[in-house]
């Protein structure tokens, strides 16, 4: 499948209206509504599926639906071309046009991987994979490196762009390393083999 790589970018959505559509014990409604509420959206959770109204969703900012119904995401495509929101159908990329990414986090740190909703299930291997990586002592050295960047900009109170702050602050970081490895299933090292 030919597909253009989607735009990545980061939704600031403090005191936003954002609408999460799926049902209540729906583990990725659920995650959707914690995850926009960590950020400051307001949210607001429609379970009953059947009972969306149009006015539900008119003014929402962003709307994120979890149901893999076609019917229900079309309708959702219509009504966010009428009213002009960000629309995410989880799974179902064609109507939105938001695909959703994961994410990775520790402490402020945020790693958003998008697969532009073609091998969601890649993203998330990606995700667990740098999130077991980022554990409590990388977060310890985030919160190292942020003191230090107060001490240097302390010491160094010229322009951010001086090359004696931007040397300093290169020089903190220096030795963090990261090392990335795939393994891929039988089937795709068989067919890439015979290519």
């Amino acid at each position: 499948m030919s597909r253009k790589p989607f735009f990545p970018v980061s939704l600031n959505v403090q005191d936003r209206s954002c609408v999460v559509i799926g049902a209540a014990d729906d583990p990725e409604a659920i995650g959707k509504s914690a995850a926009l509420e960590e950020s400051g959206a307001r949210v607001r959770r429609i379970c009953d599926v059947a009972g969306l109204r149009d006015e539900d969703v008119s003014d929402a900012f962003f709307v994120i639906s979890t149901p893999q119904d076609e019917a229900l995401s079309a309708r959702l495509r219509e009504l966010a071309d009428r009213h002009r929101f960000l629309l995410c159908c989880i799974d179902q990329p064609r109507y939105g046009f938001v695909a959703m990414a994961a994410i990775a986090k520790a402490g402020p740190v945020r790693i958003a991987i998008s697969t532009a909703g073609l091998a969601p299930r890649v993203g998330k291997v990606l995700k667990n994979a740098l999130q077991r990586a980022m554990d409590g002592r990388f977060t310890r050295f985030i919160e190292n490196l942020a003191q230090q960047r107060e001490r240097v900009r302390a010491e160094h109170p010229a322009p951010e762009s001086s090359p004696s702050r931007r040397a300093a602050m290169i020089e903190a970081a220096r030795g963090f390393r990261a090392d990335v490895r795939f393994e891929y299933p039988a089937w795709f090292e068989q067919h890439d083999a015979e290519r």
